[in-house]
């Protein structure tokens, strides 16, 4: 659509460009044109007639048109202010409204921008209508960025959460590092005060010895000087009263004194080793704190778990696997043919524990339908299943305090027993194909706070 021009705008315009006069000149038909469009029509002509009236002159140049070159020149400048004014209003190439929207080039031209070379067979639309059409495209993008937007921004919330938990985490296992090492060190120290006293003890048992020895040696001491004289006036005496009478001296042997050295020292560091190590627990299957669900706190050597209140430190608590109150062992199996442990159930009246594949491992909110092997006990009776929905009854004749997990990942079996009878209790056959980990599970919500429900032991 074009754009038309005021009727003062019309009169300033070159009849033969049709843009505002540029060294306008006169005819003397009255008639004026800017000087290089006439000069350009004379040539391709070959006459210098007048474009308009078709006047034949003969001259070499026109004379220049002041009045009209001076209202041009008003004209351009005030144009020029109001375009600077409003940049968008105005085509900087040839002054005139921006009224039209090139689809393709994707901008604003005016209706001189129309007939350029530039923009031939291109679609134009009114500002109006590509605006509106434009919007629409926009908004119709704009909704995915809101959306991502929204996403970046919870997940920024996550990650600072992350930040505070980890920081959390990082500051409580050093705290439970430094204790560890404060119970060795503590351990260490009180050895080192046991040897030291051993020796005190054999080194001031040896002194009195010696003391009374001294004292024995000083009492001797002092009747000698009357042995020696009767023994010189004997020694005087004929022979055979001597012999009649003298008994050959027998000193007495000094008992044992010295500090047994090698019965402190020998194997010093291998004796510690030994007795540290049998005060040293070994947990078979660590518990993993970072799947453990909210109401479940951990001791700290990971190996006995408490139902209790909601814990407000857990974070990704939708990652953590299925939707009971569970938790997993912290290393997961894909192989081997001979791992088992114990488990402390005692006397909770319900739980679940056994094996789960590590694709099972999804959200709380959805339930696996395979993937997981277990045997529970629930509203007084014990059973067993390959799902986290339902348990299929197991008849079970003595009541199991302790349960003990025996998997052979090679062999494809999972078998459960009573450890303190060693009562085979249920088996599981599965082909394996992928790791699986150790699981312990708290059903019931309501489970009285901080009772003691698991607690893994030695083998």
């Amino acid at each position: 659509m074009a754009t038309r021009p005021s009727h003062f705008e019309e009169n300033l315009l070159c009849p033969v460009c049709r843009d505002i006069f540029r060294d306008p000149v006169l005819l003397l038909c009255s008639h004026s044109f800017c000087w290089a469009c006439l000069n350009q029509y004379w040539e391709l002509s070959g006459s210098q007639i007048c474009p308009v009236c078709r006047t034949d002159f003969c001259m070499d140049r026109p004379p220049c048109n002041r009045a009209l070159k001076n209202l041009c020149e008003i004209f351009l400048q005030e144009r020029s202010k109001t375009a600077s004014a409003e940049p968008e209003l105005f085509c900087s190439a040839h002054g005139e409204k921006l009224q039209l929207f090139c689809v393709e080039d994707e901008h604003l031209v005016c209706s001189v921008c129309v007939t350029d070379d530039m923009h031939v067979k291109h679609t134009f639309r009114p500002v109006d209508e590509a605006a509106v059409a434009l919007k629409e495209v926009f908004k119709t993008s704009l909704k995915p960025l809101q959306e991502k937007h929204k996403l970046l921004k919870l997940e920024k919330l996550i990650c600072n959460q992350r930040v505070k938990h980890i920081k959390n985490q990082a500051e409580q296992t050093e705290a439970h590092i430094k204790k560890e090492f404060e119970q060795l060190r503590q351990f260490l120290r009180d050895e080192e005060a046991a040897r030291k006293t051993a020796l005190k003890e054999e080194e001031e048992q040896k002194r009195k010895l010696l003391e009374e020895q001294m004292i024995r040696i000083n009492s001797e001491l002092s009747s000698l000087v009357e042995r020696i004289r009767i023994t010189e006036e004997e020694i005087e005496t004929d022979n055979i009263s001597f012999l009649s009478q003298c008994t050959s001296p027998c000193p007495e042997k000094l008992p044992e004194v010295l500090i047994n050295v090698a019965k402190h020292l020998g194997n010093l560091k291998f004796s510690v080793w030994q007795k540290m190590k049998s005060a040293a627990q070994y947990i078979p299957v660590v518990l993993d704190p970072n799947t453990a669900h909210p109401c479940l706190h951990l001791s700290d050597n990971l190996s006995d778990v408490r139902f209790g209140q909601w814990s407000q430190q857990a974070l990704d608590y939708s990652d953590k696997g299925e939707g009971y109150t569970s938790v997993l062992g912290s290393e997961g199996f894909s192989s081997g043919t001979h791992y088992y442990w114990d488990v402390e159930v005692g006397d909770n009246t319900t739980w679940a524990l056994g094996v789960i594949s590590e694709s099972a491992i999804r959200t709380r909110d959805n339930l696996p339908s395979s993937g997981l092997w277990r045997l529970g006990f629930h509203n007084g009776a014990y059973g067993q299943g390959l799902s986290g929905e339902f348990l299929s009854p197991l008849a079970v004749k003595q009541k199991v305090q302790r349960v003990r997990v025996q998997l052979d990942w090679d062999g494809g079996r999972v078998s459960f027993f009573n450890a303190l009878t060693n009562t085979h209790l249920h088996t599981f056959t599965h082909a394996f194909s992928e790791k699986v980990f150790p699981y312990f599970c708290n059903v019931k919500l309501m489970e009285k706070v901080n009772r003691v429900f698991f607690s893994i032991g030695l083998l």
